[in-house]
């Protein structure tokens, strides 16, 4: 194994970091998708593109991975050289752009997984998981949630995220109701949650939601793993079901 991977050994064999190497992962967003494609670089993932018309601002820096001298840059060429600082050889590329329905098709193509960290201001976060089904190809969904990082993976042959809602209005909020009720369900309450989806309702305007770094990092490793386990063809758990981890475990 070369030596830039030299301590992936025993977890990841020869052959599987090979796989890794050339499998091609696209990421619609780069706000998680900035702590996403950096995890996902240093373990091995070297061909990455980057999707997002955005520009850096200040109220990202709480959580996303850019710095001061990054703000007013586009978000998707600042990440390409970070993670060219950090990897010369891998081969990023970058798009500032906003994915719609002229170009969705032409930037999906050609890739084996997809992160879709779009933002839900309109129907193109399922347009974009629609042309991946098109394509064959799964899709993670990461979730910042404070002090819990979720994950959920659409598959071709699969349910869709729409089943949960097919109105992009306020989408992200619908997502944290259905992991408390799950869990609710399943007698592991997690009040942390469904505090903050109080107080977050109880907000008047149009804020975002309240997000940390915690989950911004726990998310991405859990977009890694999942990403390893699809491009060496090891089992993954897809929605409905989901991965959620945080210390708050108020039940216990």
């Amino acid at each position: 194994m070369e030596e830039r991977y030299v301590r992936n050994r025993i977890y990841v064999s020869e052959e599987e970091q090979a796989t890794v190497r050339n499998t091609k992962v696209i990421f619609g967003g780069a706000g998680i998708g900035s702590n996403i494609a950096e995890c996902a670089l240093r373990f091995g993932f070297e061909q990455i593109t980057l999707v997002d018309g955005d520009v850096v601002e200040e109220s990202n820096l709480n959580r996303q991975n850019y710095t001061e001298a990054d703000l007013g840059k586009y978000k998707a060429e600042a990440l390409a050289g970070r993670l060219l600082a950090i990897n010369p050889q891998a081969k990023i590329s970058f798009h500032n752009c906003f994915i719609d329905g002229t170009n969705v098709e032409a930037l999906i193509g050609g890739h084996d997984i997809a992160v879709n960290a779009l933002d839900f201001k309109s129907d193109i976060p399922f347009v974009f998981d629609g042309v991946c089904k098109k394509f064959a190809i799964p899709v993670l969904h990461p979730y910042n949630f404070g002090w819990g990082g979720f994950l959920t993976v659409a598959k071709p042959d699969g349910m869709p995220l729409s089943e949960l809602s097919n109105d992009p209005r306020d989408f992200d909020l619908r997502m944290a109701e259905y992991v408390a009720g799950y869990s609710s369900f399943w007698n592991i309450p997690l009040e942390w949650l469904e505090k903050n989806i109080r107080e977050y309702k109880r907000e008047k305007g149009e804020a975002s939601p309240p997000q940390l770094s915690v989950a911004s990092w726990i998310a991405a490793g859990y977009c890694v793993n999942v990403m390893y386990n699809l491009a060496t063809g090891k089992d993954v758990m897809t929605f409905p079901k989901f991965y959620l981890s945080s210390i708050y475990r108020d039940h216990t």
